[in-house]
């Protein structure tokens, strides 16, 4: 023992001398504290293994594979789609290409927008020197629409204040057949020619347009000798139904109006047209291809 000791414990003694400790069993002899292990794991132990999982080598994994029959079925299914397909492609150029000689033009039915009935694409189809001509041609199209239903109401009003029903039959069928009538007779006809610069189409339209002029002029007067009676709303109805009543003779009066600002916008459109066509030489051309026909109908 140390002399310097004065704690009691002898500092020559080997705590692992103890049995205990060295063998980790049972409890040593020397107390430690807290921080002291009063058991130590032996040696030679070490943790047991998992127990090894089954596996099977004669197990198979069960993959559908179609058959070699399956496969040459597919193939030959397909083969028949494509072919039927190419020949679909085929006749679809053949039918293009007839059109294309026979020179159909191919118009997609665009307007109203709301519910197509007709082609018209001014902005993309027609040069822009003849787009202003065209859209107020357009307009007297759309105005001519506009007086025959403005028409049709103030003669249905005269009926109903006691008219004669035959002028109304006759405002109906001038409506119905008014509208689609100029269009195919002379607003198609100058659409085309302006797009495709054919000759014989303006001829077309020049006939029929002034027949239109001449018709929108005779309803701003509607004197009464062809047509029944009151059935147009011209200036003459309009005074005459003035003298019996004068709510009816107003719808009249407006009538009269709608047709005067249409006959003299239609007046202008084709003294425009006129001039542009007379100065591209169409009119010559015009007269070539009608003495041409003629000699070969000869």
């Amino acid at each position: 023992m140390s002399p310097y000791n004065d704690s009691g414990y002898d500092d020559d003694v080997n705590p692992f001398s103890d049995t205990a400790v060295r063998t980790g069993q049972g409890r040593s002899n020397y107390g430690g504290g807290a921080f002291y292990m009063t058991s130590v794991p032996p040696a030679n132990s070490r943790l047991a293994p998992l127990p090894p999982e089954p596996y099977d080598r004669g197990a198979t994994i069960d993959i559908p594979l179609d058959s070699a029959q399956d496969l040459q079925a597919k193939e030959k299914e397909l083969k028949a789609r494509e072919a039927d397909l190419k020949r679909r492609e085929q006749e679809l150029k053949r039918r293009e290409e007839a059109i294309a000689r026979a020179g159909v033009l191919m118009e997609e039915k665009n307007w109203p927008p709301f519910l197509p009935i007709i082609h018209h694409d001014i902005t993309n189809e027609i040069p822009i020197h003849l787009q202003k001509m065209l859209y107020i041609a357009f307009t007297t199209w759309l105005g001519l629409a506009a007086c025959l239903v403005w028409n049709f109401v103030a003669v249905t009003v005269n009926w109903m204040k006691g008219g004669d029903p035959v002028i109304w039959f006759l405002a109906l069928i001038y409506c119905i057949t008014g509208v689609p009538g100029a269009y195919v007779l002379w607003y198609r006809p100058v659409y085309r020619a302006m797009r495709t610069d054919s000759a014989l189409k303006f001829g077309w339209f020049f006939l029929f347009y002034t027949i239109h002029i001449g018709f929108c002029v005779f309803a701003s007067v509607a004197p009464p000798i062809i047509f029944k009676g009151k059935s147009l709303t011209g200036i003459l109805p309009a005074i005459d139904v003035l003298t019996d009543n004068a709510f009816v003779a107003m719808f009249y009066f407006i009538g009269f109006g709608f047709f005067a600002i249409e006959s003299l916008i239609s007046i202008w459109v084709i003294q425009q047209i006129y001039m542009y066509f007379r100065g591209t030489g169409k009119a010559a051309e015009m007269k070539r291809e009608a003495a041409a026909k003629t000699m070969m109908a000869l």
